[in-house]
């Protein structure tokens, strides 16, 4: 056997859904033996799975890829959401998941901010009519625009991204209203509404909430009709929050002034959706978190989590500790 053979014996393997950020991958590849999945189906997931000892998360796994797993010993979501793994599945099996908490808010946030600054100031249709028909024609375009300061931005989900959207928003004069399962934890100048009350009040309307049995189609077509005539309502938290067709249906009557959707019912779009003639709807690939920062920063967290949890540390960004309680008594 060469060195190199031997060396890759004895280093962990670890499977990587999707590439990381290039200037962190060879930092992992000096500890470990890496291997990117040349797909993301669930036969290609489950059929790597089943040699190695850590994996990296970017892309939904299969349900029952822990079934494949004889030999896994860490799990890291590349970021926050956990919907993508299946943390009770991973747990029964004694298997530690983490998540990268903060790792990916400000670009969300950021997203949010410019959402609302293309759906209220239409700056694109007005660059492009100024290069197809010219001046005298594009500036009557910004006679249609509207100001975020002074309106109220309702957020629904105030946890971190919540939280630090409310301050952005805030900052730019808007009156925040949020909807919370616990609104006590509300952060200063956030006022608590319920439901009813957020949707008929809101000029902006922002899901940062998870998705579960209560958020599931949380915005149907009753709700939008409830809305102000020319709200605008922006989704990055899950596509079955929103019944897609209801909001269709409301873009193309004119009821609302416009919508951001990051994320839709089913991911990947493939161009021949409703959704892609629709007016006054701002349609982005699922990258509200995505910038070569937070990018940067979630393949640190991930690398840094995947080791520790190799080398048998219990970071404190694991999701299921009770894990390690079980690996005691078992020992």
């Amino acid at each position: 056997m060469s060195n190199s053979e031997t060396n890759n014996a004895t280093r962990p393997r670890v499977l990587l859904t999707n590439a990381i950020h290039p200037s962190l991958q060879p930092e992992l590849a000096r500890e470990c033996e890496l291997i990117l999945a040349p797909d993301t189906r669930a036969e290609t997931l489950n059929r790597l799975v089943a040699n190695v000892d850590g994996l990296i998360v970017r892309s939904l796994l299969p349900p029952d890829i822990f079934d494949y797993a004889t030999r896994l010993r860490a799990v890291v979501r590349h970021g926050v959401g956990l919907d993508m793994i299946p943390v009770e599945a991973a747990t029964a099996r004694g298997i530690p998941v983490a998540n990268l908490p903060g790792s990916n808010t400000t670009a969300v946030v950021e997203y949010c901010i410019a959402a609302m600054l293309h759906l209220r100031r239409g700056l694109a249709k007005v660059d492009a009519r100024l290069r197809s028909d010219g001046w005298a024609a594009a500036r009557p375009l910004a006679d249609g625009s509207s100001e975020l300061g002074a309106s109220v931005c309702g957020i629904v989900g105030v946890g971190a991204i919540g939280s630090q959207l409310a301050g952005a928003a805030a900052g730019l004069g808007m009156r925040v209203v949020g909807l919370t399962r616990r609104p006590g934890n509300l952060p200063p100048g956030v006022e608590a509404a319920d439901k009813a009350t957020l949707f008929a009040n809101a000029d902006v309307v922002v899901l940062c909430c998870p998705l579960n049995d209560q958020t599931r189609g949380l915005v149907d077509a009753a709700t939008l009709a409830s809305m102000k005539p020319g709200a605008i309502l922006i989704n990055v938290s899950r596509g079955p929050v929103v019944d897609t067709t209801a909001l269709i249906d409301a873009l193309r009557g004119g009821r609302l002034g416009g919508a951001a959707l990051d994320v839709h019912d089913k991911q990947p779009l493939v161009g021949n959706e409703p959704a892609f003639d629709c007016p006054n709807l701002l349609l982005t690939p699922h990258v509200a978190a995505i910038t070569d920062t937070s990018m940067t920063g979630m393949s640190r967290g991930a690398v840094s989590t995947l080791l520790a949890l190799l080398r048998g540390e219990r970071p404190a960004n694991v999701v299921n500790p009770e894990v390690f309680d079980s690996r005691s008594r078992a020992s």
